[in-house]
């Protein structure tokens, strides 16, 4: 049963339209991820669903007293509250046992500190604060814009089961795909302001969005044809029926005002690595505390050139502070950091450092370098910002146009322009797209120096890293070889023996993130069995039969007949957009014409090829 529609929304940003008519509907039940590349408007359509923002043309009807509660990117959080007010607000009226509702939802969340004001809380603090209250809040529908940012492993697998048993439907936005996959059963992409519905996780996601490329490419050869086959129609002039003659003509004018199927860029991630000397990044027993609280204790290692390690633990259990010491953007306590010669080091930090919000993209840029050297050559600051999808409109905008997703990828640019050989990158995963985390994966795996990686992306993990130090309490952290999930069977291993478990009928093999090889080595079905078309061998002449040219004089009227249908069923549909019971029968009733229309096309694609030849072979 639908829930909510929406119906031909169009929003204009400046003088780009990042919607353009798109409608969909919404079941009772459902659980929806909404993809697309930063820009394109994934938060802006999460606003409009909620009634946050109103679209500049069509509307979005929600069912009579449909209940929403919603997580934003950027929550207005009152300083002086405290955690626990803040959080069991959103329940008070109606549960009696408020308090210690909001403090078992606070304390899953890793906020033990319930009369701490927000004030005083870091920025992911904060995030996790108001996923508890959206959490808290009696709804039908859960709207969350990116719900795993700030949150460790641990939350993300308890938040992808709490989503999994919620009985309402959830509509969210996210870039972690081991998420999606767990959690969804709908994927909704935005592209170059189109909307795309899939009835699948983001796995099978990708396999349908594949195939409707190859269909949109497949489409527009075939229009290609038809088109070449009106106008040699038109050009020997216009023998058909008036009634005919008038609307084959209107359908070559269509035909010509169709466009090629468009698909979205994506980034090219270049740059030139500086030259590694022997001596690469070196710990000595570094340690560092705040407090009583002990972040790393004695921890000592040596990078390997062509090494991706990443760190991993619980939120606050000081991974980024070792980054930080590695960075040298803040000292240890004891121990040194030893940097080699030949190491140039770059920082990604997990917040983004403050940007000039009026200065323009470009000099942001240039401000760096000029000209940057690429495997290719030098090229210009704005070749290289169309590199990373920033156009040359976007380019002369102030930066407090972009946004988050698209600060974040600057930002990842001015990092990587430097030519770095050793990267340091602290949740660099955050607020990117799939599409810019599936290139920078590729380009961290063929990066010729050090990488070193904080991340709860558990599927960037797996397709970068090969090697783990997990936190393992006190300051202290353990090493494993692999990826996440080499590092969580590890972890089952040691548990199972600790425990005096039997693993002999442990399922082998480990699952791999890119789904296996296996996927794409089908075999290709070269052939057609049947050798050419006997029109070209020449064996004997060709002619309609006599259903085929009955059919033929008729395809025309009936292709007309299932338009017009179609078209008054548009309308029908505009007018009872309030009766949702009627709404699905007309969308059903359409969707049976529009097929209808595809087989009656084709038929008649083949049977005015057939004609054509037929002509010719008697000229």
């Amino acid at each position: 049963m639908n829930i909510l529609n929406i119906e031909h929304v169009s929003k204009l940003y400046g003088d780009k339209w990042i919607f353009d008519d798109i409608s969909c509907g919404i079941q009772e039940g459902e659980k929806v991820g909404i993809i697309g590349i930063n820009g394109t408007g994934k938060t802006t359509l999460l606003r409009i669903i909620s009634g946050e923002e109103e679209p500049d043309r069509g509307q979005v009807i929600r069912q009579n007293g449909l209940k929403l509660a919603v997580l934003s990117q950027n929550s207005d959080f009152p300083a002086e509250e405290t955690v626990l007010s803040y959080a069991a607000s959103a329940i008070r009226q109606e549960e009696w046992d408020a308090d210690n509702e909001a403090k078992s939802m606070l304390n899953t969340l890793g906020i033990t500190e319930h009369g701490a004001k927000l004030g005083s809380l870091s920025g992911g603090q904060k995030k996790r604060a108001a996923l508890a209250r959206t959490l808290l809040v009696p709804s039908d529908v859960l709207i969350l814009d990116e719900p795993t940012n700030h949150l460790d492993e641990d939350m993300i697998r308890w938040l992808e089961q709490y989503l999994r048993r919620y009985r309402g439907t959830v509509i969210l936005v996210t870039h972690d795909r081991y998420f999606l996959d767990q959690v969804t059963n709908r994927i909704l992409e935005i592209s170059r302001g189109r909307l795309y519905s899939y009835e699948a996780n983001y796995s099978r996601f990708l396999e349908l969005k594949s195939q409707r490329e190859e269909i949109e490419l497949a489409a527009e050869r075939k229009r290609q044809s038809i088109l070449r086959i009106e106008l040699s129609w038109a050009a020997r002039g216009c023998r058909a029926r008036s009634t005919k003659q008038r609307a084959r003509l209107e359908r070559l004018e269509a035909l010509k005002e169709g466009r090629a199927p468009e698909f979205d860029k994506s980034v090219e991630l270049d740059s030139v690595e500086t030259r590694m000397g022997k001596k690469t990044v070196e710990l000595h027993g570094i340690s560092k505390s705040y407090g009583d609280r002990k972040l790393v204790e004695d921890f000592s290692y040596i990078f390997l050139k062509n090494q991706t390690v990443a760190f991993v633990g619980p939120n606050g259990c000081g991974k980024s502070t070792l980054l930080k010491m590695i960075a040298g953007q803040i000292e240890p306590d004891s121990g040194n950091v030893e940097l080699g010669e030949t190491i140039r080091l770059g920082y990604f930090a997990q917040e983004i450092p403050e940007m000039d919000e009026d200065q323009r993209v470009i000099d942001y840029v240039k401000d760096i370098a000029e000209y940057i050297p690429t495997r290719d050559g030098r090229i210009s600051a704005s070749q290289m910002l169309e590199r990373f999808l920033f156009t040359p409109d976007m380019q002369y905008n102030p930066i407090g146009k972009l946004s988050g997703g698209e600060k974040r990828r600057l930002y990842l640019l001015s990092v990587l322009q430097t030519g770095p050989n050793v990267l340091v990158m602290d949740e660099v995963s955050n607020e990117l797209d799939i599409p810019t985390l599936a290139i920078l994966e590729d380009y961290l795996n063929s990066f010729v120096g050090i990488v070193i990686l904080v991340s709860h992306d558990r599927y960037f993990l797996d397709n970068t890293v090969d090697r783990i130090f997990a936190f393992d309490g006190d300051g202290h952290f353990r090493q494993y070889e692999g990826g996440y999930t080499d590092y969580l069977e590890a972890r089952k291993r040691e548990q199972a023996e600790s425990s005096g478990a039997d693993f002999e009928g442990r399922e082998g093999g480990r699952q791999k993130a890119s789904g296996g090889r296996g996927a794409g080595d089908k075999a290709s079905g070269k052939g057609n069995g049947g050798g050419k078309p006997t029109w070209d061998k020449g064996e004997k002449k060709l002619k309609f039969t006599y259903k085929e040219q009955k059919e033929f004089e008729t395809i025309e009227d009936d292709i007309a007949a299932l338009e017009e249908k179609i078209a008054a069923l548009d309308k029908d549909i505009e007018a009872s957009a309030h009766d949702f019971i009627k709404l699905n029968q007309l969308m059903a009733e359409k969707e049976g014409l529009e097929a209808a229309l595809e087989e009656k096309m084709e038929r008649w694609m083949y049977l005015t090829e057939l004609n054509e030849k037929i002509q010719g072979q008697n000229a």
